[in-house]
């Protein structure tokens, strides 16, 4: 029992498996990712500094821990598989309330049955690729992922990559600036959001694995104030949540934040320099009874 117990405190993300069915049911049922992390974030008090904490790759750890448990949560049939983007409660899991021991049972539960069927890795090898890859990050051993791609192009190229993503969702006469970067301005291009009424949007690209800091969206904004009525930053990084509350603050020109997770989402959505893929994945819940 000691040895067990020592493999589920290994995985830290086997405490978010009660408070990711909670906060599903406080949202109605079902909820995008990103609205379901914050639904956890706010209800528990998660601090900043454990929200912001990003892993070697580039992604938030908070973010990622959570979307493990949410992977449990499926194999177990408290989640339907839905469609990519949307989480939601299996009737099941409507009607179940976890604590910290049920989510250890359940999350050794699955270890072992992975572990049989994966008889290459050990459960300590399993547990820690759990706790630094994404769920989906299948292939990421073999090759780099387009986060990783976009993150190695020049800063130069990294502008005009989004300058034609902008395009691809509907923006027109984009432009990027020449290279001395007009007041911290990388670009600007007009959005017609009907057919009276356009607005000149300004936007800024920070290509790194870093943390977009409060400070720096602020020196944006009072970069595009009395020049445009709407500001995108792109990053291949991340948010403070400072930076998050900065830009959008009561008062002051709305500035929207993209960040690495949702600037993939947007190339894969216009299939920019990707190529979709079917991929299979095992329904381990069906092979289940015959592992008895």
């Amino acid at each position: 029992m000691g040895e067990r117990k020592k493999k589920s405190a290994q995985a830290e993300f086997v405490k978010w498996f009660g408070p990711l069915l909670n906060a599903l049911r406080d949202l109605g049922g079902s909820g995008k990712p990103k609205e379901v992390v914050e639904q956890i974030a706010n209800t528990l008090n998660i601090p900043d500094n454990q929200r912001e904490e990003v892993m070697k790759s580039g992604i938030l750890r908070f973010h990622n821990q959570v979307a493990w448990a949410r992977q449990y949560l499926v194999w177990e049939g408290l989640l339907e598989e839905g469609k990519r983007g949307v989480w939601t409660l299996s009737a099941k899991g409507q009607m179940i309330h976890l604590n910290l021991e049920e989510s250890r049972d359940i999350f050794l539960k699955w270890v072992e049955i992975h572990q049989k069927t994966r008889k290459s890795k050990t459960d300590d090898k399993l547990i820690s690729r759990q706790n630094e890859e994404e769920p989906e990050e299948l292939e990421h051993e073999i090759t780099p992922t387009l986060l990783e791609v976009l993150q190695s192009l020049t800063p130069t190229g990294f502008e005009h990559i989004c300058k034609r993503l902008l395009r691809e969702h509907g923006f027109e006469n984009v432009v990027v600036t020449q290279a001395s970067h007009d007041g911290g301005i990388d670009g600007y291009g007009t959005l017609e959001l009907n057919p009276f009424v356009s607005i000149k949007v300004l936007f800024q690209c920070k290509r790194y694995k870093g943390t977009v800091s409060r400070a720096q969206v602020g020196d944006f904004r009072n970069a595009m104030i009395g020049r445009a009525e709407k500001g995108i930053i792109l990053t291949t990084g991340t948010f403070s949540e400072d930076s998050k509350r900065e830009a959008s603050r009561d008062g002051a020109p709305p500035i929207e934040l993209i960040d690495g997770k949702k600037l993939v989402e947007l190339f894969e959505s216009v299939e920019l320099g990707v190529k979709p893929k079917t991929v299979y994945e095992v329904e381990y819940s069906f092979f289940e009874q015959f592992m008895i």
